[in-house]
């Protein structure tokens, strides 16, 4: 995902359309987009700034409220496979995740899910 453009440049370009020049003679004057006009101006308008919105998800995961669940399941049974910790996800709790997605899930967690120790 792309940078937002900086503030500043927000700025001049609702001040230009507010100084009574069309969305398109802006875009053109600035080499942005006329969407990028337009949203700014429907930016000022609905929140009165034009700070960017946060970008990406924020860490959100649908397996975050069994998180507490997964930890007490693999301390008590810690060979237990991606394939079987999904399977049992979506038997106790109806909710249906990919393999990867348990995957990324448990990396995120700082959880490993490797049967066997490193050998020395």
């Amino acid at each position: 995902m792309g940078k937002p453009h900086p503030l500043e440049l927000r700025e001049r370009v609702v001040a230009f359309v507010e100084e009574g020049n069309t969305h398109r003679a802006t875009a053109a004057h600035f080499r942005v987009s006329i969407k990028f006009v337009n949203d700014m101006v429907n930016l000022k308008r609905e929140t009165g700034s034009l700070a960017p919105k946060r970008q990406g998800n924020g860490g959100w995961s649908k397996l975050g409220p069994y998180e507490d669940w997964v930890r007490a399941r693999l301390v008590g049974k810690s060979d237990l496979t991606q394939e079987a910790l999904a399977r049992e996800v979506h038997e106790e709790h109806g909710l249906r995740v990919a393999v990867s997605t348990i995957g990324y899930w448990l990396h995120r967690l700082g959880l490993t899910h490797k049967k066997r120790p490193a050998r020395s």
